[in-house]
């Protein structure tokens, strides 16, 4: 019989796995790499999420990771733009192309008309064998030879089908950018993997998530048919279930904290991971805040936990003469925690504008109870 695990034992698992219980002493890359990645469509929120979770974190070490190209920024997970490894570049896209390939099927079938999808990305791959373009340019260029079709459509299309990597400036601390992409092949010398292996994402996936189940799994990849991957890891692995009786996956010696475990407050950075890698997320947010954070348009607002729960968002402004930061709790705090969240929000704008001299004032809207989706 599978040992039950309580929803506390979960959050607190998870979060030992994130960094977030104590920050780790790790340099910027192992840490990028035993979360298997961060999720990046825009440019900042990699430096909050590592700011949250790496000691004395540096925003130029990552900078100089994705100029010497041991860190990259491209679609994987979900079909969305994560910061990895080069390594993980390579593994994790070769892994998802499928995912990519159905998105090319479902959305982009019907703007595209009669036009093969393999001999867009064929020509993008080309054009792109020149010089690297943005997405508007690749799109025009393409419509040159599909001017029946959107530019978009076509672009979009090479995105999915080819593994295409934003290029630095973007993503980079303080300055950014347009998204510019080359192939993956160009930029780090060598193609996605031929033959990579899904067993290792998924025990990489318990490692920085678990304990999970195939559902999680699943909705943190976008892959499907991960039973069949679990059940033949099964032997090597520790099951449990949750309070609903699900059954739950885990690696033998990962952390599982004590549930009573006391917990520091925690800054998330927008589209956090954390918030996105399980399909069953009641290990840290209520259903009212899991509905409220799904929004429409696909953006995820920055959080903050309390006790390991999500009961708030954030938002910083750091102008060129002030920055603050605002908080908006969905249920009243307690005093001792505002202090708490005040305190570290301080420590958070100072990190976001360099160090400038404040003052840096939180300031805290009065509770708002998230809403229906």
């Amino acid at each position: 019989m599978p040992a039950p695990l309580t929803r506390p034992a979960l959050c607190r698992a998870l979060l030992a796995r994130q960094l977030l219980v104590e920050r780790a002493r790790m340099p910027v890359r192992d840490a990028v790499e035993h979360l298997v990645g961060l999720q990046a469509q825009a440019p900042r929120p990699p430096y909050f999420a590592l700011w949250s979770r790496v000691a004395d974190f540096d925003p130029r070490d990552l900078s100089l990771l994705l100029e010497s190209r041991e860190l990259v920024r491209l679609s994987v997970m979900r079909g969305t733009v994560h910061l990895v490894s080069e390594r993980d570049a390579i593994q994790l896209r070769a892994l998802t192309q499928p995912l990519h390939e159905a998105m090319v099927r479902t959305s982009l079938a019907k703007q595209l008309g009669g036009a093969d999808p393999r001999q867009v990305a064929e020509a993008a791959r080309t054009l792109l064998a020149e010089q690297p373009l943005t997405g508007s340019q690749l799109g025009v260029r393409l419509q040159e030879r599909w001017p029946q079709v959107e530019a978009r459509a076509l672009a979009m299309t090479a995105r999915y089908l080819l593994a295409l990597v934003q290029l630095p400036p973007r993503g980079l601390w303080g300055r950014s950018g347009q998204p510019v992409v080359d192939t993956v092949e160009r930029w780090l010398g060598r193609p996605p993997a031929a033959e990579p292996c899904v067993e290792t994402m998924v025990l990489r996936y318990l490692g920085a998530f678990g304990p999970a189940s195939v559902r999680d799994a699943q909705s943190w990849s976008g892959l499907t048919r991960l039973g069949e991957v679990l059940e033949r890891l099964r032997p090597q692995l520790r099951v449990f279930t949750d309070e609903s009786g699900r059954e739950l996956f885990d690696l033998p010696d990962a952390p599982r904290p004590d549930p009573e475990l006391p917990l520091p407050v925690r800054f998330l950075a927008e589209y956090d991971n954390i918030i996105l890698s399980h399909a069953d997320r009641s290990r840290l947010l209520d259903e009212p805040v899991r509905r409220a954070l799904a929004t429409k348009n696909g953006q995820v607002p920055g959080t903050f936990l309390v006790d390991g729960r999500v009961r708030g968002t954030w938002k910083a402004d750091t102008g060129r003469k002030t920055a603050t930061l605002t908080l908006v709790p969905f249920e009243p705090l307690a005093d001792e925690v505002e202090q708490a969240l005040a305190e570290e929000g301080e420590r958070l704008l100072s990190f976001a504008t360099d160090g400038r001299p404040g003052p840096h004032p939180v300031t805290f809207t009065a509770p708002r109870a998230p809403g229906p989706a």
